[in-house]
């Protein structure tokens, strides 16, 4: 990551559980804007995660309610109320971390994000950032765009799209320890999650580090 993103404001997409380069982000950035007024996309963090699965990567996709084109507003998104998909996310989070050195001391806080009912995707997203933000101790000031931001501003780097399920990683992460890591390898930029239950309080070293790479 460039050392200069400490000294700036970081603009960024609403994410789902969103990867753990994207909380390196929002940890060393001086400040971050989210960007709330874009056009939702299909098949980007915006409505899924990554988290490791028993046989390798395994995303989680939250169905939202059908969008009009691509001309829909990311804040005006809402979740669609079938499939049960709180139950089978919570399940599929609970197989792939309960053996976690750290899972056992956060289950409680991330349980009721998937018993409660959520109207709109960003609600949603914003809950579970400002929740793993406290446990990790992320203290930096976040805003909300209240227009569209076609041109970013010198003193502001744009890693809306940079952070996407469909392209590498935008900065080395460090190695850390990972559930089933023997078996699949390790899985670069997960769910912050991911990190979080593996690695619990360390968690703030490593994306510490990551800004110094």
């Amino acid at each position: 990551m460039s050392s200069g993103v400490a000294h700036q404001t970081v603009l960024l997409s609403s994410c789902y559980l969103a990867p753990v380069t994207y909380y390196a982000l929002l940890f060393n950035a001086e400040q971050v804007t989210i960007e709330v007024c874009d056009h939702y996309q299909k098949q980007s963090y915006r409505n899924r995660c990554h988290i490791a699965g028993a046989n390798g990567i395994l995303p989680l996709s939250i169905p939202v309610e059908k969008t009009t084109g691509n001309r829909s507003i990311m804040r005006d998104i809402r979740i669609a109320d079938h499939g049960n998909w709180q139950h089978l996310h919570w399940n599929a989070i609970l197989s792939a971390y309960r053996s976690t050195p750290f899972f056992q001391y956060y289950e409680d806080e991330y349980r009721p994000f998937y018993e409660k009912r959520f109207t709109f995707l960003h609600d949603f997203n914003e809950g579970l950032r400002h929740l793993t933000g406290r446990l990790i101790g992320i203290e930096t000031t976040v805003s909300y765009t209240s227009a569209y931001i076609a041109e970013t501003p010198n003193n502001m780097q744009d890693f809306r799209e940079l952070i996407h399920p469909k392209r590498c990683a935008p900065f080395q992460i460090p190695h850390y320890y990972q559930v089933f890591a023997d078996k699949n390898g390790l899985m670069p930029d997960l769910s912050i999650i991911d990190l979080l239950f593996n690695m619990g309080n360390e968690t703030r070293l490593i994306l510490k580090k990551m800004d110094t790479d």
